[in-house]
């Protein structure tokens, strides 16, 4: 009786250090990325984690500031690293926050840059519009981060230089797991469409807008305020993408503003894909001039349009006619 009693303690007290071991193991890789509400439903049971590599749909966020490299230089020629250390980790910190706050995981920090992804390693069923829903608050974040930023540098007497951002998002498949070396691994992603979302976050510069969405995000999300750019081969890529750009939620879709700006936006991509420069050009110029006073970024897009009209009916594009896959 005593040895099976010796035993049967000796069998639980092992057991209960295994789970405790493991459940410390999850806490001290998961708290840095996910919400503290995420990690301890994790902790709680951990059989909601694969570890090793698992393959799922996911959604991905890629974002970072535009001309970085100028208040970089800015901060450098006037001696004050710490500033910018200071600058930086405020902006990551409110961004970081809402990520987490909209159950998504926090991957890396770049530089000025921040990865992030949804429905793993917990399930999220809307992983799509939550990310979406993330880059808009993220997005809104950035007014009142600059009102500050503008106010601190008026009461030291330098010049203010203003963060913006671009973002891209995309979702699709990809293998989801612990990854790197034998010495030092993290939870991370990899895929074909992660590296598409970190290519979109590049697009958002050259059209002129500040979200910039990959079809299979924006497929899922149409409830959401989304406008058609372009189709175009990004680097890396042979095959063409139709991107997309966010501008809102469900309230901006319902405006009078959003759905006149709308039409007008739709009919003039169908006149550029029919290669009808002239009235491409004048459709180009009427959204401009619609959108002027617009909640949003858009300005630049219309622009890139017109140029593009004056360039094809200057010199048509290669192939011309019914060949032209209208492929940028």
């Amino acid at each position: 009786l005593l040895t099976f009693i010796i035993v049967a303690f000796h069998s639980t007290f092992l057991r209960f250090i295994l789970e405790f071991k493991l459940k410390q193991q999850i806490r001290k890789q998961f708290e840095k990325y996910l919400d503290p509400r995420q990690v301890a439903i994790l902790v709680k049971d951990p059989s909601k984690l694969k570890l090793g590599g698992e393959r799922k749909e996911m959604s991905f966020l890629f974002m970072d500031i535009v001309g970085f490299t100028p208040i970089s230089e800015y901060y450098k020629n006037n001696d004050d690293p710490e500033g910018l250390v200071a600058l930086v980790n405020d902006y990551l910190n409110r961004m970081t926050k809402i990520v987490l706050d909209n159950g998504g995981c926090v991957d890396k920090y770049m530089g000025d840059c921040i990865m992030a992804f949804w429905n793993a390693p917990l399930d999220d069923p809307n992983h799509e519009k939550n990310a979406c829903l993330s880059a808009l608050a993220m997005l809104a974040e950035m007014d009142p981060l600059n009102d500050r930023l503008e106010q601190e540098a008026e009461e030291e007497g330098r010049p203010h230089l203003p963060l913006k951002v671009g973002l891209g998002l995309n979702s699709g498949p990809c293998v989801v797991g612990n990854m790197g070396s034998d010495q030092r691994f993290d939870y991370s992603v990899l895929g074909d469409t992660v590296n598409l979302a970190a290519r979109l976050e590049g697009q958002s510069k050259g059209y002129g807008v500040r979200i910039v969405l990959g079809p299979n995000t924006a497929e899922k999300v149409t409830e959401l305020a989304i406008l058609e750019l372009d189709l175009i081969k990004v680097k890396g890529k042979t095959e063409a993408v139709q991107i997309f750009a966010l501008f809102g939620d469900e309230e901006m879709v319902q405006t009078d503003f959003f759905q006149g700006l709308k039409a007008k936006h739709d009919n003039l991509l169908l006149l550029y894909k029919a290669q009808k420069w002239d009235e491409g050009l004048a459709a180009a110029r009427d959204c401009r001039a619609f959108a002027q006073d617009a909640p949003f970024e858009i300005d630049g897009f219309y622009e890139l349009y017109e140029t593009r009209c004056i360039e094809f009916k200057a010199e048509p594009p290669v192939p011309e006619g019914e060949e032209w896959d209208g492929v940028f």
